[in-house]
């Protein structure tokens, strides 16, 4: 009897065990659902936000709760493509697998609300801005209508930003009034008056079509927006900057939704009270030869770059078009570790993002950044918006393809941002032309393609090819006076004075009051010697616009080489004046003070020049020569001159007698004789068989001091 139980202790087995084993949890939408969708969903679906529904009561998530159950389970909803695991992002979206199971239960089992008393309160969303007033609210200047049918548009809205000076934007935020039929936008910033023209060219608000070369992303940032982001803050001490007079380029991709749309939208900015210490590079992989053959499943496209000095990667932004797949991006470091900076399995070109890390991803020089992207172009693609598949190449157009992966970077050494930013000018500028090229090749007629083009080319030092693209554009605008001025900058580039000036001259046949036109015949005339002529033209160029920075510069040029040094020096504070980032004015302004025996106002004229342009080797020279040489101790130090010094002579392609004499005064004035001596040397070294005897004597003169132990000391 001791081995079995009695009737009361069985009993007592048979409750423990039917609690042990007690019905599965229901899952309910008080308890466990809406604290998902409130906390990951409803920045998006709520009343007025852009998804078409709201989830923010129990009576609107309910009737779609099996809608909702398979897009988390697909991982559709909410819009979060990075995979987990190759790379930690803050203000993630991704749902965890046991939260997608409890929505899938929850519309499993009916969908029920159970105790309303555990419901959480709903978020609330007002007018305000989030991070307070803006310091600048900029909007389009007029409202857009969207027609009800036909396929997503692109299109680009010109907003002036008219500010007294420069500013620094240390964070942003963009708003639309019509958030449902705005999928995306993104925003460059215009110095020029380009996207204006082509503004102006269309009878509605906007354009359709390419933005201009001349519009650019701020250094080191990606302006983008996408539905349910926050607003952008930039790191501490690493505000970009605001130019006054340029414009704001807005694209908006915007869905037609079967009723007329009017769409306004608006930025707001936030000012820093001091400029930046840091500027963010940004470093773009990208590959501009794509060229995707119909039916062809798994297309790769790939490029990389070695880093030249060691970088801290703050965030990523991969972009592409309809027909990408599959998206990588990793990091290969120097001991063969591989990091991965993102992976995105099912790309989505209808859910772009920016993804900022967590923490900084330390990258030390050497280290090999790498993209990989695929691309399906078969009939099997399901947003393949081609039936049957057609070629597909690159371009910027939704049918074309594109592939690129910016990384935003900092240099852990700030001294070595310019030396990345000349590595990354010499890797993407030979891509860009490609790209170009092959957009013309699609496009042969577009004028603006061959423009920016023709841009490219001068940038890349290729004249020639420059003025053959502005030859193109003039064959296709034959009476546009722009058309001829750019053929005639080009060949003013490459010193062909007379058929320069001859463009210059039709395009005042055709625009008499074309004040670039007579600032091009001005400097065509002065390559011809024709200097009275020359000024004329400037004269005229400043009566016809007279913020024409550019025309008082080349009318100071012109003025100091006729002994007018005072009304030099006034052309050229008027130009500083017109544009305080113009650094060849504020860089003859301290010529005219050398001139003139003023050192101090000459070395603060070239630490403005250096602000502006790092590294100038021409300026670095000049106010290392002060430093180093001025008569006056006070204005007299060593140290900063040999900095300076050593950094033009790295920074220029081959040191000339100029530079190494100036190193050969800043290392004798630090007390280096030896060292003084041979960059003396080396500048007697360099002067050419037939230079300038009184510049060899002087050289000469120094070295002779160098030898006896002695600094030299300029007494002018």
């Amino acid at each position: 009897m001791g081995q079995n139980l009695s009737l009361t202790a069985a009993v007592l087995w048979i409750a423990t065990a039917a609690q042990g084993a007690a019905a599965p949890t229901t899952v309910t939408f008080a308890k466990d659902v809406a604290p998902i969708l409130f906390q990951q969903c409803a920045s998006c679906h709520r009343p007025g936000g852009a998804a078409p529904f709201s989830v923010l009561t129990f009576a609107e998530a309910r009737p779609r709760a099996k809608s909702i159950a398979a897009a988390v389970q697909r991982r559709t909803m909410p819009p979060w493509k990075p995979e987990p695991g190759y790379g930690e992002f803050v203000a993630g979206r991704r749902l965890t697998d046991e939260q997608i199971a409890a929505i899938v239960q929850w519309a499993d089992e009916g969908a029920p609300l159970g105790d309303p008393a555990a419901l959480p309160s709903p978020p609330e969303w007002t007018d305000d801005w989030p991070l307070g007033p803006p310091d600048l609210i900029v909007k389009m200047p007029d409202a857009y209508r969207l027609p009800p049918g036909g396929p997503d548009r692109i299109r680009n809205f010109v907003i002036p930003i008219r500010i007294p000076a420069r500013r620094y934007v240390k964070a942003w935020e963009f708003r639309t009034s019509n958030p449902p039929v705005v999928h995306h936008a993104t925003m460059m910033i215009d110095p020029t008056r380009a996207s204006e023209q082509r503004d102006q060219e269309d009878p509605e608000p906007g354009y359709e079509g390419l933005i201009p070369l001349s519009a650019r992303n701020p250094d080191g940032y990606f302006l983008g927006w996408t539905p349910g982001q926050a607003p952008s803050v930039v790191q501490d001490r690493m505000a970009w900057p605001l130019e006054k007079d340029g414009d704001l380029v807005m694209m908006l991709h915007l869905r037609p939704t079967g009723a007329w749309e009017t769409i306004e939208a608006s930025v707001g900015l936030y000012f820093s009270d001091a400029p930046p210490t840091r500027t963010p590079p940004m470093i773009p992989l990208t590959r501009q030869d794509i060229d995707i053959p119909p039916g062809e499943q798994r297309y790769t496209a790939s490029d990389s770059y070695a880093l030249p000095v060691d970088v801290d990667a703050y965030s990523v932004q991969p972009h592409a078009h309809n027909l990408a797949k599959e998206i990588k991006g990793w990091a290969t470091l120097p001991d063969g570790t591989k990091t991965w900076l993102i992976y995105i399995r099912s790309w989505d070109f209808h859910w772009q993002d920016s993804y900022r890390y967590a923490n900084p991803v330390r990258l030390p020089a050497g280290t090999r950044l790498t993209m990989e992207y695929t691309y399906d172009n078969s009939q099997s693609n399901p947003v393949n918006p081609n039936r049957p598949p057609k070629p597909v190449t690159y371009g910027q157009r939704t049918s074309d393809e594109m592939g690129d992966l910016w990384i935003q970077v900092l240099p852990r050494e700030p001294a070595d941002l310019t030396l990345l930013n000349s590595s990354l000018r010499e890797k993407l500028l030979p891509q860009n032309i490609s790209g170009y090229q092959m957009m013309l090749k699609a496009d042969p007629d577009n004028v603006a393609l061959h423009d920016d083009l023709a841009l490219l080319f001068s940038e890349a030092g290729d004249l020639r090819q420059a003025a053959r693209q502005f030859t193109d554009s003039l064959r296709l605008r034959p009476n546009a006076p722009a058309a001829h001025y750019n053929l005639g900058k080009a060949l003013l580039a490459l010193r062909e004075w007379d058929e320069a000036g001859a463009r210059f001259r039709k395009a005042l046949e055709l625009d008499p009051n074309y004040a670039f036109a007579h600032h091009g015949l001005a400097l065509a005339l002065e390559g011809r010697g024709q200097h009275d002529a020359a000024l004329q033209h400037l004269r005229e160029a400043i009566r016809l616009a007279p913020a024409f920075g550019e025309a008082y510069y080349n009318l100071g040029v012109l003025l100091q080489m006729k002994g007018e040094v005072d009304e030099a020096l006034t052309a050229y504070s008027r130009a500083a004046y017109i544009d305080p980032t113009y650094a060849d004015a504020h860089f003859a302004i301290g010529l005219v003070r050398v001139a003139q025996h003023r050192p101090v106002t000459a070395i603060a004229s070239f630490r403005r020049a250096l602000e502006l342009r790092r590294d100038w080797p021409a300026a670095q020279v000049q106010l290392a020569w002060i430093l180093a040489t001025a008569s006056d101790g006070s204005v007299r130090n060593a140290k900063e001159a040999l900095l300076l010094a050593e950094r033009a002579v790295r920074f220029t392609e081959r040191p000339d007698a100029r530079t190494l004499d100036v190193l050969a005064a800043s290392l004798a004035a630090n007390g280096d004789f030896d060292r003084a001596v041979g960059a003396a040397e080396s500048a007697l070294a360099a002067l050419p068989p037939d230079g300038d005897p009184t510049r060899a004597a002087g050289i000469r003169r120094r070295l002779e001091l160098y030898r006896d132990r002695k600094t030299y000391t300029d007494d002018r």
